[in-house]
This record gives structure tokens, sequence and C-alpha cells, in this order.
């Protein structure tokens, strides 16, 4: 038994395995008012919550069928059957599409800061990641994005609006990116489309290298169901089918997303709870002297310099949990806070008042 136990102990992963890097999650312990995560802070549809107690024992039983119900979403966004792949929530998505088109020696190009899953899934097939770093600002440097593009670059990622900044890529720009790289994929990832609401999913039918990620975590608040979407080209989709397991998407999730998808008007009365809120937290660090980034998203970047972390830590003793950014590149003493329904946004403004004078922050320092 202690040679089976000694042989074991020298087996080793992948190289790549060893050396990417690993996301944490800081999940534990979040009861409380959920500001960390970009959530859907209320609840899904109520359509959602009827169909799931519809649910029954013998439907548990069998396999997820998912090409049905990518013909529904496709029918829902004017697209095709084979224009559209639903993934085990975006992360999947990323992870199927560096898994289809990248090689050893490929490059993958994304902007920084950004997404981490995107640095996991790329840095799992190549070591050829190149990072273009945002400016003081924040801001999409579409300029070096396009100039940091060579003849390996196989694969582009690019969030938008992009988390953690709030910043937004224009469609020119995004077309003018898939038109400069006509050997690389271009992925648009739209989680946070609905709260900003400028796409390029009309575009997949006329440019070849495009495909858009978008999420039914967020506005649709399906986030525990772990439910998203790729769209784009047939041709390069049946690539991504092809490494896709047939039953990533569990049943239920599938089940309840065409409902989902058919309310459209509690959608819209989220989005716009979200886009009023977001107005209301951006004035309320104005009066409160907190520099922060213009976002288009579900949330606010805060630079709150060496006190972020007393601030998260009185935050939670006040029942609200925020999100620390500041080990993200250029991020040093940046929090996050996500927008949700109006009441959500009143707790986190009045959360965030008390606290900041209890740790004693000023904007002088």
């Amino acid at each position: 038994m202690s040679a089976i136990t000694d042989a074991v102990t020298q087996v080793k992963p992948r190289k790549a395995v060893l050396e990417m890097p690993e996301y944490h999650p800081p999940l534990a312990g979040r009861e409380a008012l959920r500001l960390d995560f970009n959530e859907n802070t209320l609840a899904p549809s109520p359509r959602v919550m009827e169909r799931l107690r519809a649910t029954t024992a013998e439907g548990l039983t069998k396999y997820p069928e998912r090409e049905p119900m990518e013909r529904i979403v496709a029918a829902h966004f004017g697209l095709q059957g084979e224009q559209v792949l639903l993934t085990n929530g975006v992360d999947e998505a990323i992870h199927l599409m560096c898994c289809a088109f990248l090689e050893d020696d490929d490059e993958a190009l994304i902007c920084t800061p950004t997404f981490f899953m995107y640095d996991v899934s790329v840095q799992m097939m190549t070591t050829h990641l190149r990072k273009v770093q945002v400016d003081a600002t924040l801001e999409f440097p579409f300029e070096e994005f396009v100039q940091a593009i060579t003849e390996r670059t196989k694969l582009m990622i690019v969030a938008s609006p992009n988390n953690p900044t709030g910043a937004v890529v224009s469609r020119a720009q995004l077309l003018a990116i898939a038109k400069a790289a006509p050997q690389a994929v271009l992925m648009v990832d739209e989680a946070y489309f609905h709260f900003h609401g400028e796409t390029t999913m009309d575009d997949v039918a006329t440019v070849p290298n495009l495909i858009v990620a978008r999420t039914f975590s967020k506005a649709y608040g399906l986030a525990n169901l772990r439910i998203g979407m790729l769209a784009g080209s047939a041709e390069l989709l049946k690539y991504v089918r092809k490494v896709s397991s047939p039953y990533n998407v569990n049943g239920v999730a599938l089940d309840c997303l065409p409902v989902a998808l058919a309310d459209e008007e509690y959608l819209a009365w989220y989005a716009e709870q979200v886009r009023v809120g977001r107005e209301r937290m951006m004035e309320g660090l104005r009066e409160m002297g907190v520099p922060f980034f213009p976002s288009h998203a579900n949330f606010v970047l805060m630079n709150i310099g060496p006190k972020h972390k007393e601030l998260l830590v009185a935050m939670r003793a006040h029942g609200v949990l925020l999100r620390d950014r500041s080990t993200d590149p250029g991020c040093d003493g940046f929090v996050r806070i996500t927008i949700g329904v109006e009441e959500h946004v009143t707790r986190g403004l009045a959360a965030l008042k008390v606290s900041l004078h209890e740790i004693g922050w000023s904007a002088n320092g």
C-alpha cells in the first residue's frame, strides 16, 4: 500500500495547471445584504418561482435536453438555433472558447483589470496571454489594444460593460477590433448588457469572427441555476459545441429559462431599478467626497485608499457586504459596491456614510 501511495504522490498535473492562477471567490459567510458579487439583489421573475414549484420528481430523473431550449433562446434574440450555445454560466463559455480555439503557441489578448476567469481559462491552454493595462481613468485603451494584436493572436476577449471598472467599449470600436484581427475570434462578454443597452448581438450574422456571451445570472437573477449563452456564426459555434458536454446545463435551469425570457416586464423593471439606483449611488458618493469611476453596469467602483479593508469590516458589521478589488491591476485601495433595488441602495448608502465616519476616512486621506 505504501508503494502505491508513494507513486500517487509523484503524479503531477500538466505544467499549465501548476502555473495557472486560481480563482478563490470569498463566498463564505454571506448572510447579509449582498452588495459584493454583482448579483440580482432581490429575486428572479415570479414566473421562474412558479416554474420551479412545478418541477416533478420524474423530471429530475431525466437527462437535460439543451437543443430545444437553444432554439427558443435563439428565436427570442432573432437568431437561428445553430447560432446559439447554452452554457453552464459564462464561466464555462470562456473555458469552452479557450479549449476550442487556443493552441499552445497561440496568443490571447485581454485588457486589465477585467474578469479574472479570462486569465484562468486562457492560461490553461497557452502561456501567451497578452494584457493591455488601462490608465488611471480605467477607460478601455482602444488604440493600445489594437496595437497589441499580432499574427499569433487567436482569441480576444473584451467585456462591455467591464467588470470591475464599469467602463464600456463602443460597438464601433468592437467591430474595428474584429476587423483588425480576422485570424482571431473576438468574444464580447455582455454579462452586464441590460444595465447599459448597447450590444453587438445584431452583428454576429455579418461579422464572421464575432461571438457574444450573455449571462442569465445578473439581471435575470438566475445565478444559482448556472446558465449563460454564446451567440455567433454557426461555423464557429460548431467547434465550441464539439468541446462542450451535451449535458452541461441542468434541466431545472433549462426549464426556467424560457419563462424568465418571456417576462420582459420584470426584466425591464429590474434594469430600471439598477439604472436609477446607480445614479443615486454615484450622487451619494459625490456628496460624501468618495472618488469613484462612472459605471454603466450594476456596480460602482470606489477608490477608498489605504483604509479599504477597514471599510469592508465596518460595512459587514452594519450588515452590508462589499467586494475588495485592491488586488486587481491598477486598483490598489479600490472597493466595488453592487447596485440593486431601491431599498438595497438606500441601505447601502446609509451604511457607507456611517462606516466611513467610523473608520475616520476622509477624501484627503
